[in-house]
């Protein structure tokens, strides 16, 4: 999947920045796993801590302290502070519960993704059904988010 988003950016000319928390870098390590990524990929911020995403990718603080950092609205903040933080087209976030407790009131599993289209004033969000291990919906984040991106690149035409 990582190699179809870099084709697909690389044919329209466009860069891709990549906001992670439950990840942990999973997602930039696909994208950087593929020859030639630099061209196209500018980086990525991993805000593991809730406090890092409101500072390093300009989410709220006051939907961090309500809702905490496994929600929509977050995630789809995070794909728009990296996009615009990092000077890139496009923007992808990852933001979740991996286990084994959860987090912020939300079950093991609950994953939520955003991509961040050029010039978009809002990020489209999707909760991913994710089940098993740790590992298991790690994997799952990353699959769901590039393939998100995919599906957005290949609509945007």
């Amino acid at each position: 999947m990582a190699e179809q988003v870099l084709e697909l950016l690389l044919a329209r000319g466009q860069t891709l920045a990549v906001a992670e928390s439950l990840t942990g870098g999973l997602v930039a390590a696909a994208l950087t796993g593929v020859p030639g990524a630099s061209r196209a990929f500018r980086g990525s911020v991993t805000a593991y801590a809730t406090g890092l995403k409101q500072e390093l990718l300009g989410v709220d603080g006051a939907l961090l302290a309500e809702r905490g950092a496994v929600d929509p609205e977050v995630a789809r903040q995070m794909a728009l502070g990296v996009r615009d933080r990092l000077g890139a087209d496009w923007g992808i976030s990852t933001t979740g519960v991996a286990g084994p407790e959860p987090q912020d009131g939300k079950p093991v599993g609950t994953v939520y993704t955003a991509v961040a289209a050029p010039g978009a004033a809002e990020a489209l969000a999707l909760r991913l059904a994710t089940d098993g291990d740790r590992a298991a919906i790690r994997a799952a984040s990353v699959r769901g988010v590039l393939t998100a991106l995919r599906n957005a690149l290949v609509e945007a035409g």
